[in-house]
């Protein structure tokens, strides 16, 4: 597949975005009066237009001061999968279809300003990717069982809509089929491409993940499923082995625990989960699964949330609704990861890995032999998830993954009998780096920071360092999910258009005026504890006057601090543009 780059031509009155592959007369014209979009040919466009080379189209979206054309500016190249260049979307573009922003009072100007900053928020986030000549929303498994038809379509009219990210972006273009060839489907999530060697024989290892778009968001905001039975933080990753013509792929997925439940910041470290006593969880539960079956076939699920304390009412009702559910399909498996490793035992993973084998085996994996043939299917897949379906999930996805590579690197031939992947040091190294920087990218993805036990991952061995570097990014979590996460879920629910902005100029959700306590309590506790510290430092004339005036200045510390616990959730920043279901 060729690189294929765009050129955008500007004039005052339009865009052109011209296609260059040879022998191509396709130019997108955008006319940025009407907002009306047309396919004409490169005579249309006036020896007058400044032109600059971009890499695609984003999509476009409203915002208060009007449409606005999304473009990406720069890529990198990831590798090449099956010959096609897979490309890396690293900067983007905003361009406002209007020149100016005079038509707007100040406020508005104010909250379009606001929301330009939410789509950058989005369009910042690591982990955009995409392909100008193949599907890299689906497996390997889906493209080999697709139908003639299939091929015909546009990438955008074949892709796993799970998967689009830029789906809403694209809607304008996407309704009217002329326009196709300009509309990439994007995925957001994490792709690597390695080239390893083992005995001397080359063959090509790639992880591919690919966040859902649907019920999409920030850790503490969104949790659980939604009416759909979409399940928040829902993730597939592939693990794909190329050589010499022979291909396989292995499949799992993570998501939220799919019942009702929240887990509200409250400036508290950690957020008691709350199980939603009103609804009948059933109907979502069964709702996410059955697209699950449609989709992949048997399921395990492997939850890995603490059996006490504040997580095991969400271990005992997810077992219950299995069992209630009582479908053949789907099989469940409880392990305490923070129980059965405590002391940093983490060799003890694998009694887990060894418990679900004989389910591995029976799963099996996709493969395709040098001549074109389906040589296994697969049947099954894990579906994992701790309570971020971050840190835990991650760790047991990568050992599930080895455990498949070993029986398809035999198969090819890539391994000797009696070989382990894991004595294949050099490959390990890349294999544990690779995992690592999946666990990174989808943490930084859902939790804002990079992930917790990624020591582990990389090294296979838990260290002193690692927990310290846990510690921090446990602290920026924490100020995170209180105090930026409201901006983020906004911002990802404007970009995935859960959120319009509408035509008419009238308020946005944007102005919730924070009533006086929000800013005066903070400023008193924050008074109060410096001159407390001061008062201990500058002594006063005797030790009992001292004593008073820091007694007195701690005390109003501590009162304005219980007070801004406890009304927790009112000091946090939260979402303002769409109001998830609402759990208590």
């Amino acid at each position: 597949g060729g690189a294929q780059a765009f050129e955008a031509h500007t004039t005052p009155e339009k865009f052109f975005i011209e296609a260059c592959d040879e022998g191509a007369d396709a130019v997108l014209a955008i006319d940025r009066v009407s907002n009306e979009m047309t396919l004409t040919g490169k005579i249309d466009i006036p020896p007058s237009a400044v032109t600059r080379p971009i890499c695609g189209i984003m999509g476009t979206v409203r915002l208060v001061a009007g449409m606005y054309l999304i473009v990406i500016t720069r890529k990198r190249n990831v590798g090449s999968l099956l010959g096609h260049a897979v490309w890396k979307a690293v900067d983007f573009d905003v361009i406002s279809y209007k020149k100016t922003v005079l038509h707007l009072s100040e406020i508005q100007s104010q909250e379009n300003k606001t929301f330009l900053s939410m789509i950058n928020n989005v369009l910042m986030t690591d982990g955009f990717y995409f392909c100008t000549d193949y599907d890299l929303t689906h497996t390997l498994q889906r493209l080999a069982n697709t139908s003639p038809d299939f091929q015909e379509m546009s990438l955008l009219e074949r892709a796993d809509q799970r998967f689009v990210w830029n789906g809403n972006l694209l809607r304008e273009l996407a309704a009217q089929p002329e326009l196709h060839k300009f509309a990439l489907p994007v995925v957001h999530g994490f792709i690597v491409m390695k080239p390893c060697r083992i005995n001397g024989k080359i063959f090509e290892w790639i992880l591919i993940s690919r966040r859902s778009c649907f019920r999409a968001g920030v850790r503490y905001y969104v949790r659980g499923i939604d009416s759909e039975g979409h399940a928040a933080n829902f993730v597939e990753t592939e693990q794909i082995v190329l050589y010499e013509g022979a291909k396989a792929s292995f499949i799992q997925t993570r998501g939220s625990i799919p019942f009702y439940w929240s887990q509200r910041p409250n400036l508290k470290y950690k957020p008691k989960p709350v199980i939603n006593k009103t609804t009948n969880h059933m109907d979502g539960f069964q709702r996410h699964f059955d697209s699950q079956f449609l989709i992949y076939g048997k399921q395990t699920i492997l939850n890995l949330v603490n059996q006490k304390g504040s997580e095991k009412p969400l271990e005992q009702a997810f077992a219950k609704m299995v069992s209630g559910m009582n479908n053949g399909m789907l099989n469940y498996v409880a392990f305490d990861f923070h129980k059965e490793c405590s002391h940093m035992r983490w060799d003890r993973l694998q009694i887990l890995v060894d418990d679900v084998a004989e389910t591995q085996d029976q799963y099996s994996y996709f493969m395709v032999n040098p001549e074109g043939k389906t040589v296994a299917q697969q049947r099954g897949l894990f579906r994992s998830n701790c309570m971020d379906c971050l840190d835990r999930t991650n760790v047991i996805q990568s050992l599930l993954a080895r455990r498949s590579l070993q029986s398809q690197l035999q198969r090819m031939g890539v391994l000797n009998v009696g070989q382990r992947v894991e004595e294949q040091v050099e490959f390990e190294k890349i294999y544990k780096n690779a995992w690592a920087d999946n666990a990174n990218a989808c943490a930084v993805q859902y939790a804002g920071t990079g992930a917790l036990k990624t020591d582990f991952t990389r090294t296979g061995k838990r260290t002193r360092w690692g927990l310290l570097m846990d510690g921090w990014n446990s602290m920026i979590r924490y100020y995170k999910n209180n105090f930026s996460d409201g901006f983020r879920q906004d911002s990802i629910d404007l970009f995935l258009g859960n959120f319009a902005v509408d035509e008419s100029d009238g308020p946005t959700p944007l102005r919730v005026q924070k009533d006086w306590k929000f800013l005066t309590l903070p400023i008193i506790m924050l008074v109060a504890f410096s001159m407390c510290i001061v008062c201990l430092l500058m002594a006063g004339d005797t030790w009992t006057e001292t004593l008073a005036y820091v007694l007195f200045w701690g005390a109003a510390s501590a009162i304005t601090a219980t007070i801004i616990l406890f009304n927790g959730q009112d000091f946090v920043d939260a979402p303002k543009l769409v109001h998830k279901e609402k759990l208590d």
